[in-house]
């Protein structure tokens, strides 16, 4: 049993989690209001792996904990290019909530608000431009940007779904993106 344990820290300890959003909500009771607190934490490898979790309690770090729990168990795998960036651009949508993600050249940073900051530092992400549109809550920007990571592809995924080679698909890019006069619309 203590093996396991063991084992359990290990794996625990590999994620980083950041705490986006506590919000106290109030239930009105007899004796007045009664407080909680709901915590919205992303958890993060750093190598490609994200997830997030929300978590109620009537303490901020017993809140923190359901959330850090609930995020390890929504884990998704987002394919990097080179380990530092998106493979190509993409939009994402939750309720009120749309999000423009955007691959950057080596050197730019992480260049995002709030919330997707949060995401895109614990998924290991070193060079991304992004932009929220519509709402500015925080929880439908984190699900909006979920929305838009899980819709990422790999070069080798799209290759071997067309029956190419991943060079194939590779030289399209830097042929796009090299010829002058032609703009991302």
């Amino acid at each position: 049993m203590a093996r396991q344990d063991r084992g359990d820290q290990e794996r625990d300890s590999e994620f980083v989690d950041k705490l986006v959003h506590i919000n106290r909500v109030a239930k009105v009771v007899k004796g007045g209001r009664r407080f909680s607190f709901a915590a919205l934490v992303v958890v993060g490898d750093q190598r490609g792996r994200v997830g997030f979790g929300h978590g109620k309690a009537r303490e901020v770090p017993e809140a923190m904990r359901k959330a850090t729990e609930a995020a390890k168990r929504s884990l998704i795998r987002v394919p990097l290019r080179e380990g530092r960036t998106l493979h190509h651009d993409i939009e994402g949508r939750h309720g009120a909530g749309k999000v423009i993600l955007r691959a950057a050249a080596p050197g730019t940073g992480i260049i995002a608000g709030g919330p997707m900051r949060a995401v895109f530092e614990a998924l290991g992400v070193q060079d991304v431009v992004a932009k929220s549109l519509g709402t500015s809550n925080p929880y439908n920007m984190v699900r909006a940007t979920f929305a838009a990571l899980k819709r990422e592809v790999s070069p080798r995924y799209v290759a071997a779904k067309r029956s190419k080679k991943v060079s194939e698909i590779l030289a399209r890019r830097s042929d796009a993106s090299s010829e002058p006069g032609l703009t991302a619309e």
